[in-house]
């Protein structure tokens, strides 16, 4: 290794590769500490409210209709002596019941939806989750006229004990005023029969005369709001204090406007393109809430564990070029840097992210990696000066680690941009390496030892060209 830079350079090479086992593990530390940080937050999140998912308003028309069975007649007092005798078709006679079948189920014809959101950061230890305070108001009108022609039979619909049924995740997240109001009468909220589908219902009697209804309705939550295009046209509108939303589910809104103070964003959503009917018996519940469902996560860009994380994949480039840079200005010494002190260069390299994500979560990710960063950059010079006999050469050092580390930040900030810096890093890295070592003796032979060709023979005598004639 002393003589041959080409051997230097692959037993280089070769640590660079076993560096990847202490990234492994500073990864993993990060993987930890990210998903107890996601734990916290979902925990926080469900104690407030939790993730939100308003599908409704529908309105629910029972049915009912009578049809004739035969009904095996009650033996009891046809025993003698305790003896039961065998029964006959006279033992059966007719009966008429009232079986109840599936009600008919019709959506709004105009749904419009109002939201005004208040979000406010809950912490548990170091960790903090962003929850919300929503205010809604929702207007609708349904078209009874719909239901008669979904009748079988001899069903009778049973219009005086109609209702209407709104659907949330958690009963819990209600909070604040709950209305419900149709012609200035209000019709009183009461929670959902079925404790499988939380949320609240409220009887109308009638629904011919009903008009048109509104709702408002306070409620808490975390990580998302989502709603149901339930109407023929459904228009919602979103209004906001969180300045990095998200949209998502089944439609993205058709206007948005997004800003340091907050957010604001609308949706139209046409009856074609909701893919419900109008009114129906069966019941689209899981449609409603899953595909169809639309509306805003409160989304945290580039967290600082998200950040370390991919530090840590991008470990293996700082630390390549780390030690390349140590192995150019180490390539002319008669005592080079033993593997042992790039490892130590290595470690130290690697404890970086330990130290970022350890501060971070204390005092921020950008304190945090100037700290980290400056603290690695003045040990590696102050090793590089002391401990490899480096001297000045040692400032080029810490150099280049500025220079790394200002490349990783910008990384590590913007994750468009991610993909182009570390291409451009590494292929500069390169490039540099190729320039500097272009007339370098890889194989450490030596000036003497290249084979030069034979210089021209001696003539002698005998080499002598023959005479001419006279």
């Amino acid at each position: 290794m002393r003589r041959s830079f080409g051997i230097r350079f692959l037993i280089v090479g070769l640590l660079i590769l076993l560096m990847f086992i202490p990234l492994f593990f500073v990864a993993d530390v990060v993987g930890e500490r990210r998903a107890l940080s996601r734990d916290t937050i979902r925990q926080i999140g469900a104690q407030w409210g939790g993730e939100q998912v308003i599908s409704g308003p529908r309105l629910v028309i029972p049915l009912q209709e009578q049809v004739e069975q035969l009904v095996k007649r009650d033996a009891a007092g046809d025993r003698e002596g305790g003896a039961e005798r065998t029964a006959t078709p006279s033992d059966e006679i007719r009966q008429t019941v009232t079986l109840r079948r599936d009600p008919i189920i019709l959506y709004p014809e105009q749904l419009n939806i109002d939201s005004d959101m208040q979000t406010q950061v809950r912490r548990r230890g170091i960790f903090t989750a962003p929850v919300y305070q929503a205010q809604l108001k929702a207007e609708f009108a349904f078209d009874p006229a719909l239901a008669p022609g979904l009748r079988r039979g001899r069903e009778e619909i049973l219009w005086d004990q109609a209702r209407v049924e709104i659907f949330l995740t958690s009963n819990k997240a209600l909070r604040g005023a709950a209305e419900l109001t149709a012609q200035g009468r209000v019709l009183r909220l009461e929670p959902n029969a079925d404790a499988r589908r939380p949320g609240i219902q409220a009887a109308t009697g009638d629904p011919r005369q009903l008009g048109a209804l509104t709702l408002t309705l306070g409620l808490n939550g975390a990580g998302k709001l989502l709603f149901a295009p339930v109407g023929r046209q459904t228009e919602v509108a979103v209004t906001s204090d969180w300045p990095h939303p998200s949209f998502q589910g089944g439609f993205l809104p058709d206007q948005s406007q997004i800003s340091a103070d907050g957010f604001q964003a609308s949706w139209a959503i046409p009856h074609l393109a909701r893919a419900l009917p109008q009114a129906s018996r069966q019941d689209f519940y899981g449609e409603e809430r899953g595909r169809l469902s639309f509306g805003v996560s409160f989304y945290e860009p580039n967290d600082f564990y998200q950040k370390a994380f991919r530090a840590a994949r991008y470990g293996i480039l700082y630390i390549a070029l780390t030690f390349l840079t140590v192995l150019l200005i180490d390539r002319n010494r008669d005592r080079p840097v033993h593997p042992v002190q790039y490892l130590l260069i290595g470690l130290a390299q690697a404890s970086f992210v330990l130290l970022m994500v350890a501060y971070a979560e204390q005092i921020g990710f950008g304190p945090a990696y100037v700290i980290a960063a400056g603290a690695v950059t003045l040990l590696l010079t102050l090793f590089g000066w002391a401990a490899l006999g480096m001297g000045r050469r040692a400032l080029l050092l810490g150099a280049m680690l500025v220079l790394v580390y200002a490349v990783l930040f910008l990384i590590l900030h913007s994750a468009d941009y991610a993909l182009l810096a570390g291409a451009s890093l590494t292929f500069s890295a390169i490039a540099v390496t190729m320039f500097a070592t272009r007339n370098e003796d890889w194989y450490g032979m030596g000036a003497g030892l290249i084979a030069k060709p034979d210089p021209a023979p001696a003539r002698g005598p005998i080499d002598q060209p023959a005479p001419k004639n006279p």
